[in-house]
This record gives structure tokens, sequence and C-alpha cells, in this order.
């Protein structure tokens, strides 16, 4: 096992309790990616069918717009300078906010309409109507507008977000698990090993204990022996100076 397969550690209790715990992390972890990058993909798939939705809807409106425009002209003649003229601030503002998906900011344009209509009386000769019309079919252009860049903002956003989760699932799910596994592998097998090898020793040990010791009362059996042959008196056990037995007197002359 080479040393970018498993990570360096001396292998020890200690080390193994600390593998473990790391590895239930990294579990975790991954689980918690995995149902943010589902929750992340879910949320894009909506919007991509909103977005296909508010663009199909946007040609209709558009069309609708422009053949209000087309209307109005032909009614009252060319009013651009009336309008020109009125412009002093917008009636239509965008504002914006945060929509937190997983975790994820995502922003949100709203469209409101702010003071009065300057162009109230526009069209009020001839082509009121048609010129009211036309106000409406551009409003709704322009709320789509708004609601269809605040559609694309958020999937741009959501697209570089999952690409960015779903790399960090596979490197825990296919790096660093795997690696974190291996290295509890090489710790469990090293410590197994280590005590074979300590049982192998202190079997070894156990064995050349018993062989000094009968080679010891094999030695003292023979010698006894000798010094029987030799009629030399052994005592089996030798006397204690602390005992309380009685010692003859010694008398001197």
């Amino acid at each position: 096992m080479s040393g970018k397969d498993k990570i360096s550690v001396f292998p020890s209790r200690m080390a193994l309790t600390i593998m473990k715990a790391r590895l239930k992390g990294a579990q975790k972890g991954h689980s918690l990616l995995k149902k943010k990058s589902d929750a992340l993909t879910l949320r894009f798939r909506q919007i991509l069918k909103k977005i296909v939705d508010t663009k199909v809807l946007m040609g209709d409106i558009m069309k609708d717009a422009a053949f209000s425009l087309a209307e109005a002209k032909f009614t009252s003649g060319d009013f651009s300078h009336t309008v020109l003229q009125n412009v002093n601030k917008a009636q239509i503002k965008v504002r914006s906010k945060k929509d937190n998906v997983a975790g994820v900011q995502l922003p949100v344009f709203e469209s409101y309409r702010d003071g009065s209509d300057s162009y109230e009386l526009t069209g009020l000769a001839r082509g009121g109507q048609q010129i009211y019309r036309l106000k409406e079919n551009y409003f709704k252009a322009v709320e789509l507008l708004v609601e269809l860049a605040s559609l694309q903002t958020s999937f741009i956003t959501l697209d570089e977000v999952i690409k960015i989760t779903n790399r960090r699932v596979n490197a825990i799910e296919h790096v660093i698990i795997p690696r974190i596994e291996r290295t509890l592998q090489y710790i469990t097998t090293e410590l197994d090993e280590r005590e074979r090898e300590e049982f192998f020793r202190l079997k070894k040990i156990q064995e050349k204990k018993k062989k000094i010791k009968a080679e010891t009362e094999a030695l003292i059996a023979r010698r006894k022996i000798e010094l029987a042959a030799q009629g030399v008196r052994t005592q089996e056990h030798a006397s204690n100076i602390l005992d309380d037995n009685e010692d003859e007197d010694l008398l001197f002359d």
C-alpha cells in the first residue's frame, strides 16, 4: 500500500480511534452534502421549467404589446414627444431580496409601481383606450422581464453551486472515505501483527523459562547424586536462624 493510498499515521489504538471518528464524520458530511445536492437539483429543475414557461409567455406578451403600440399610433398618431416631455422618474422600480435554498442565497428581483401615472391624460382627445391598453401590456412585459431576469440569475447561481457540491460529494465518496478506510485497514493489520508478535514472544519466553528450570532441576538432582556417592549428607532445606527451634547447649570446659 503506497503512501498516497492511505493517511500517514503511526499505527496505534489512539490512531485507530481517531480514524474511526474521521470516517464517521466523512460519512455524515457525505450524507448531508448529498441531501443538499438533491435539494438544489430539485429547485434547479423547477426554475428551469419556470424559465421555459416564462419565455413562452414572454413571446405572447411582447406580441400583444407590439400590436397595441401599432394600434395606439394608428389611432392617436405619433405621441412619442408627449411621452418624452412627461418623463421625470421611473414608474416601475425593482427591488431585490434573498431566498435561502439549502444554505445557498439566491437573488430574487421584484418589480413594483412607484408614484402616480405621468401619462394619465395622454390620449384624452382620441385613442385613450388604445393607449391605456398599450401601457398595461408594456407593464406586464416589464414585470415579466424582471421575473425572467430573477429566474435566470438564480439558475446560473444554482448551476455553479450544484457543480461545486457534486465535486465535493464525489471527492468525499471516491477519495476521502476510501483513503480513511484503507488507513483503518492498515492500522488494524499492524495492530494484529503486533499482537501476534507479542503472543509469540511471550510464548518463547515461557518456553525458555521452562527449559532453564528443567536444566536447573536436572543439575541439582545430578549434584545430589554425586554428593550422595561421596558420602556427603545434604539437607533438603537450609535451617533458618530466625526459627523458634531450640538449639543444643554448648558446654565449654
